[in-house]
Order: C-alpha cells, then structure tokens, then sequence
C-alpha cells in the first residue's frame, strides 16, 4: 500500500511539473500592433523631436522590461541630437536586428509643414523586434543578438539631411564585426507584398524567403527581385557584412500624411516577426538550413 501511495505521489509531483513549465512564447502580430499604437499615440516622432525622444525612451524602458541589456549611441547631425538604441541578449557572434524609430519631417507632394505619422514606416518594424524582445526564446540561440534601433533614417533629401544617418554611424563605428544584420522597414502594410531587394545579401535572403515560404507566407514573402533599395542595411552591407532588407515599398502612403495606424495590419507583423523568429531560434551557421 505504501508502494502504491509513493507512486500516486511522484506521479502527481511530476504531472504538476510538466504543467508548470511556461508554454513557449509565439510572435504575436496583436502584441505587436499594440507597439505600433503607443508609438502613434505619442505623435509625429521626427530625430530630434520630444515625441522622437519619448519614442527611444519607451524603446529603452521595454527592453530592460524583457531583461535586455541596452545602450545607446549618442551625436549630434545637423545640430540635431541623434540617438540610436541597442538591446543585446546571448552570447557568440553577433546577428543585428535593425529598424528606425524615427518619422519624416515633412510629407513628400503635399503641405511641407506637415510631418508624417509613419504608422508603418518606423513604428512597424519598431513593433516587429520589440515583440520579438518578448518571444525569441534565448535557450535556443547561439548568437549573440542586437536589436538595434536607428534614429535619423528618414529625412533624406530635406534640408540637406542625408539618409540612414543613424544606421551610417552605427556601420562606421562598429567594434565588433556581426555575422548579419537584418532590417525590417515598412513591412506592416495590410496589402503586404515582399519581394526580393536587390542591395541584400542573396544567401541570407533566400534562406529568409525560404522559412516565410514553409510557414505558408508565399503570397507575401515573393521570390522576385523587384527594387534596389538605399536602406539602413547598405551601410553595413557596404562594410562587407551580410545585410538584408526586409522591405515592402509598394505602399502607397509612402511618407504622405495617410501613413496612419488604420494602415498597419496585426497580420503583416505577426509574418514578418514569425520568420525572424524561426531563422533565430533554428539557425547553425548564417543561412545554413537546420
């Protein structure tokens, strides 16, 4: 009887074990989206702005909220303060996550005084890599991994504002050399239409189309090359490091004043965050099959 009673009771203990394991956490377009929102709601976000400044800040506090160490990379352009932002979690070589949190000033063809909300162009794939702060489960990778927020990417052409300025001085001073860097830009559009970017790494992007392709995603993620994109990927890229950019830029709200939140799909995100995610947590060598 005693026998009996001490099985039943190790039995319960394990059952009550196995239950009480978390569930591995899944990249969730709604939680996403919800980021996208809180950007929005904090207004036009241009590089040097108070509402650009309270967007980094909320970067910074959500990341150390998820146990990411962070640290940001300070100057000044154009007698502008420009502030990048980099969560770090793991250990190895290095993967970089990239996308800017910045809006444009000014919205191209229409009133000049009217800044762009950039619902989808910044707050989408701010979204994506703040989401996947909260999901990508660090038992399973085996790099070192940046997410790494770009100020200052999107006033090209205005005032004699170069592009990618944050990206650019993020390349140039680099100290330790990442394996890849990977950017999402614009990708929340709910028309969502990926094709292949022809300044991308073509081993690294392919390997990327491929996981969208076995998660389903092959109406979106389009194995054909369609633009040539000057990105915050390039500066990288031009350093020799593998670089992609994700990027969907048949989005015809593209920095006018209907870059608004009603834009955005929950959906488009959750695809995009869900391939990073699986290349992330699966990969042995950069865009080696596992």
């Amino acid at each position: 009887m005693r026998i009996v009673l001490l099985f039943c009771l190790l039995l319960c203990t394990f059952s009550l074990a196995a239950c009480s394991e978390p569930e591995p956490l899944i990249f969730d377009g709604e939680a996403a989206y919800a980021h996208v929102e809180a950007q929005c709601d904090l207004g036009f976000r241009p590089t040097g702005s108070d509402a650009g400044w309270a967007t980094g800040d909320y970067i910074i506090s959500y990341l150390e909220e998820q146990g990411w160490t962070v640290e940001t990379e300070e100057f000044t352009y154009r007698d502008t303060p420009v502030r990048n932002i980099v969560g770090r979690v793991g250990e190895g070589p290095v993967i970089v996550l990239g996308a800017h949190y910045d809006t444009r000033l000014s919205a191209d063809e229409e009133d000049p005084s009217v800044p762009v909300m950039g619902a989808n162009d910044g707050a989408s794939g701010v979204a994506v890599l703040l989401e996947l702060a909260r999901t990508l489960d660090r038992d399973k990778l085996q790099r070192q991994v940046w997410l790494a927020f770009f100020d200052a990417e999107d006033n090209g052409r205005l005032g004699g504002w170069e592009w990618c300025v944050g990206s650019g001085y993020m390349a140039a001073h680099l100290e330790i050399m990442p394996e890849a860097v990977v950017v999402v830009d614009m990708i929340g559009d709910a028309d969502q239409q990926l094709f292949l970017e022809r300044n991308s790494d073509p081993a690294l992007q392919t390997r990327l189309w491929e996981i969208g392709a076995t998660l389903g995603y092959t109406d979106t993620y389009i194995s054909q090359y369609r633009w040539a994109m000057y990105d915050d990927h390039v500066p990288f890229a031009q350093r020799g490091i593998p670089a992609v950019d994700i990027i969907d830029f048949d989005y015809p709200y593209w920095h006018t004043t209907q870059d608004t939140r009603d834009k955005v799909s929950a959906i488009s995100l959750e695809r995009v965050g869900r391939v990073v995610e699986v290349w992330l947590e699966g990969m042995g060598e950069v865009g080696e099959k596992r």
